[in-house]
């Protein structure tokens, strides 16, 4: 039986009668302190009870058990695995006071935190259990201790909207105006959730009007977010924001109606507002800047004037490109909201069938992001993954009418697919440069081998058109040209594998509903020989690309395996613990795939011959031969 199991069963299920039999059934002191402190799902017995309210269970394992106080687990909350949170955290994070008193009662350190540095007191805060708060606080808990993010308890509080909370940190003279490791305050926290009563209370308590890493006031993240009254009673606090403060503010809370609220005439009448601050209530009118037409906003001209803002309800396509010219001059192309509205705007257009619109939107956020995001951004990922979702779907589609006036999907250009490639044989280059020099974390790896498996499945796409497609001479060597720029990098992604690898996995495949890619790809395979890529190169583990083929469940077709055999890969070379690829394919008999017969070089059997009956050959044989007797 899995006492294991069972014990942390009971615990989380708060069966105490079955704990008790099944911890002190036959069982010495040395067993029930290990089954007490194992952990089933992440988390111990004593995490769960704690997690789940179960207090008498919880007295059981720390009175009877000895079970470990700190010992921290996995737990879920809303969905979220929160890592290395210890009894006190959960308890709090709950809701379960008296848990919370039993676990200092019996000595619990109250400012004990998760993986992510957040304490007992920061849960407690988050969901709004005040009188947790006042009892950790009572015994000892630091009400300024931050999470990685530096977000604190106050933040956390006015951005949950718990006023009574909130009032209670600040009567113990909590810092009102702190800010986190991205420059927001409390009162940045509380405009962006829309709590007007917390705002409030933060103003009487001296909080300043002050901007994030991203340059945004308080002000301005309400008017992101869509806060009509935030804004509204921000710009009437007497000498508290600018003039252009304001202007700004109404402005931007006119785009946010169109494409956040769909809210046309909201727009309108917020756009009026600021015009007239801009130009007729004051001596000194404050002109909007110059700025240069932008071909994928449609080459629009901000309106100035009250009878061209009139003019724009006949028109509701020039309104929404008035409304990301509007974002991007007042947040700028650093701000993410700039990029992400302009993305969402091209999804609109794609869904209406619009699909030039869509590519050029996407196309214009995409090198906003790569001129102003550092490398491998998750932003530019996103971008990246969309179009070739976005291509994908046309190839499957294409001829096939959609959107709201039925249009017909037409065929991808060669030449838009090529555009975006390119952009990210870029982002896979500059990349792997930053990871080089910065010796980044092992995440930072994690993102470039995404960006270069989205990078191939674009690759793919465009092998597909060459396989489909009547294709010129030119536009064949042109799509060779850029594969053979990716492969020349000789970027390596996790574990050291190369393109021609994750070419040759099945479990690359990135892609959903619409997969006009299959991989492992012989087409793509084909291609990346053809421009140079070394079917004999090993990752981490030693295996070549024919390896993982092998690897795949089901083996893929034939075609991938003849494909890397006739471009020189060597079906007999070991990987690091000595399998072949007829090794690898677990039961499946090889001459189903491949005839072995044809690609068994005699070099490779005096390989074999040399290595299986251990005759000496280092510093005998020619030193380039050494490596290749090596790998049989």
């Amino acid at each position: 039986m899995d006492y294991k199991s069972v014990v942390y069963n009971a615990a989380r299920d708060g069966n105490l009668n079955r704990l008790k039999i099944y911890l002190h059934c036959n069982k010495g002191k040395d067993e029930v302190s290990m089954l007490v402190a194992a952990k089933t799902s992440g988390a111990t017995p004593l995490v769960i009870a704690c997690r789940n309210g179960h207090y008498d269970v919880a007295e059981y394992l720390i009175e009877r058990c000895h079970a470990d106080l700190e010992q921290p687990g996995s737990v879920m909350f809303d969905g979220e695995t929160i890592e290395g949170a210890p009894p006190l955290w959960c308890a709090a994070a709950a809701g379960h006071l008296d848990i919370v008193k039993l676990l200092i009662s019996h000595g619990a350190k109250v400012n004990t935190t998760t993986r992510t540095n957040s304490t007992p007191l920061r849960a407690a805060c988050f969901d709004g259990h005040l009188d947790i708060v006042k009892y950790l606080v009572q015994h000892g808990a630091d009400i300024e201790v931050a999470n990685r993010h530096g977000h604190t308890c106050l933040m956390i509080a006015c951005y949950k909207g718990h006023i009574s909370i909130a009032k209670y940190l600040l009567s113990l003279k909590a810092s009102v105006n702190r800010k986190s490791v991205k420059g927001n305050t409390a009162l940045h926290d509380c405009a962006e959730s829309g709590s007007l009563e917390v705002l409030k209370l933060l103003l009487e308590h001296g909080a300043k009007m002050d901007v994030d890493s991203y340059g945004m006031t308080p002000l301005m993240a309400a008017a992101v977010t869509g806060h009509n009254h935030i804004v509204e009673y921000i710009i009437n606090v007497p000498n508290f924001v600018s003039r252009k403060q304001r202007i700004d503010a109404i402005e931007l809370l006119g785009a946010t109606c169109v494409d956040k609220k769909r809210d046309m005439i909201g727009a309108l009448e917020l756009w009026k507002v600021a015009i007239f601050e801009r130009y007729y209530l004051h001596d000194d009118p404050i002109p909007k800047p110059a700025t240069q037409t932008i071909a994928a906003y449609d080459n629009v001209v901000e309106v100035n004037d009250l009878e061209s803002l009139d003019d724009l309800l006949a028109d509701p396509d020039q309104m929404r490109m008035q409304a990301l010219v509007i974002r991007e001059r007042i947040l700028g192309p650093a701000h993410p909201d700039t990029s992400y509205y302009i993305r969402y705007r091209g999804a609109v257009y794609a869904d209406a069938g619009k699909f030039n619109r869509c590519i050029e939107l996407w196309n214009y956020a995409l090198d906003m992001q790569q001129s102003m995001l550092e490398r491998l951004n998750p932003m530019t990922q996103s971008s990246l993954f969309s179009f070739t979702e976005l291509f994908s779907f046309m190839m499957c589609e294409e001829g096939k009418h959609r959107g709201t006036r039925g249009r017909v999907v037409p065929s991808v250009d060669v030449a838009e697919i090529l555009r975006v490639f390119n952009k990210a044989v870029k982002e896979v280059e500059l990349g792997s440069i930053m990871i080089e020099r910065m010796m980044n974390s092992k995440g930072d790896l994690n993102y470039l081998t995404r960006v270069m498996v989205i990078t191939l499945h674009l690759a793919c796409l465009l092998t597909r058109l060459l396989d489909h497609h009547t294709s010129s001479d030119e536009v064949t060597k042109e799509i060779h040209q850029a594969i053979y720029n990716l492969v020349k990098l000789k970027v390596k992604a996790k574990s050291g594998r190369t393109m021609l690898h994750l070419a040759c996995c099945r479990d690359v495949a990135i892609l959903g509903r619409y997969p006009a890619c299959q991989f492992p790809s012989p087409h793509l395979a084909e291609v990346l020989l053809k421009v140079g890529a070394d079917p004999n190169l090993k990752d981490e583990d030693g295996n070549t690309p024919l390896h993982l083929t092998a690897m795949a469940k089901p083996c893929p077709p034939s075609s991938v395996v003849q494909v890397l055999l006739a471009n020189g890969a060597h079906i007999d070379t070991v990987n690091n613990v000595g399998e072949t690829f007829s090794d690898l394919l677990k039961g499946q008999p090889v001459h189903q795939l491949v005839n072995t017969v044809k690609y068994t070089r005699l070099s490779c059997t005096a390989a074999r011959v040399i290595r299986q009956f251990k005759i000496p050959y280092r510093g005998i044989v020619p030193s380039a031969l050494e490596s290749f007797i090596a790998c049989h």
